[in-house]
């Protein structure tokens, strides 16, 4: 399914970075072309981390709250109004082809590839299509990490108390002045569990090995608050509850006893995974796997025409609002990057 075009601007993600980098060069008359992700893939989600996330409280614009995939529909719709084209089994398809209640569900392509080495690039996707582009936006994002046990997942999705981000979930009244529970050793788990004990009753940290890999002066944070109980040498290995949990089922790495805890909410805290594997190394990475930027402060990569926005090239904040603002930048910057090559 070869498609013989020529794109100024090929967006690859559909997360909050990548729909409002599609509104930016919409909106621009860039006639930009969204490779979103599967719903069914393990790794480019349409909608991004989002789509496993039940109420959004902290993006400005929904003073009650929103739910992610809620959220997300609400984005790529915005993108589709001012002309955004999507790559779908059925080939490139514009708003008035895709379905406009339910978009994130139609099915859409993922990239099995790019060829950065010249221009204009070459996008090639998981169902055949093909496109090249003189711009492309990175905005793939970072998948959290999970123990890949059934009921964490069917609890994470359902919105039933398991979470991989206490900044996104952690001030919800469901995990208020309860017991919760953080699973991981390193700086990101002490960072989740001191700032859940804003709001819970008491919050355990669950580590595997007889020490934390944190820093020491997160170590010191940990042991010094109160409301922080680490458990050794211990790991999950189920999660209970029906529609939400009641508890975990703890095992001793060194023993293999179980127990039962009970709690109200738990809170993945053990890394995330920049999805950068269809590049096959044509861009620099950090050592965590995150895409390099050329300036800090802009979304240039060392590839002129290639730009980079959200959760792929940030491991710090990895929130919906600062992955929204990069697309903005990485939009911006490819609009005046393509009008400095007399492409408009």
């Amino acid at each position: 399914m070869s498609e013989n075009t020529n794109e100024k601007v090929v967006i690859i993600g559909s997360g909050p970075a990548g729909w409002t980098a599609a509104i930016y060069a919409a909106r621009a008359n860039l006639n930009p072309l969204v490779f979103p992700g599967r719903a069914t893939g393990k790794d480019l989600l349409p909608g991004g981390q989002l789509m496993l996330t039940t109420d959004v409280e902290n993006y400005p614009g929904f003073p009650t709250g929103i739910e992610g995939p809620d959220m997300m529909q609400e984005f790529a719709k915005q993108a589709m109004r001012f002309g955004t084209r999507v790559a779908t089994d059925e080939g490139i398809q514009d708003s008035e082809q895709v379905n406009k209640d339910a978009p994130l569900y139609t099915p859409f392509q993922n990239v099995k590839s790019v060829d950065l080495s010249k221009r204009p690039f070459k996008v090639t996707g998981d169902n055949g299509t093909e496109v090249l582009a003189e711009s492309v936006i990175i905005a793939t994002g970072a998948k959290a990490n999970w123990l890949g046990l059934d009921n964490e997942m069917r609890l994470a999705q359902s919105g039933g108390g398991v979470s991989a981000c206490a900044v996104c979930d952690g001030a919800l009244p469901m995990f208020r002045d309860a017991e919760l529970a953080v699973v991981g050793g390193g700086d990101s788990a002490v960072e989740e569990a001191s700032y859940l004990t804003k709001f819970a009753s008491k919050v355990y940290m669950i580590v595997r090995r007889d020490e934390l890999r944190a820093s020491q002066i997160m170590q010191d944070r940990a042991k010094d608050n109160a409301k922080i109980e680490i458990l050794w040498n211990t790991k999950v290995a189920d999660v209970l509850g029906d529609k939400v949990i009641t508890g975990i089922l703890l095992e001793d790495t060194n023993t293999g006893d179980q127990r039962e805890l009970p709690l109200k909410g738990l809170f993945m805290a053990i890394g995330h995974t920049p999805i950068t594997g269809f590049l096959n190394g044509q861009l620099d990475l950090d050592d965590a796997g995150y895409i390099k930027l050329k300036d800090p402060y802009r979304s240039t990569t060392e590839i002129e025409g290639v730009f980079v926005a959200g959760d792929v090239a940030d491991h710090v904040y990895r929130q919906a609002i600062t992955a929204a603002g990069m697309g903005c930048k990485a939009a911006i910057d490819a609009e005046r990057w393509l009008a400095e090559q007399g492409i408009d």
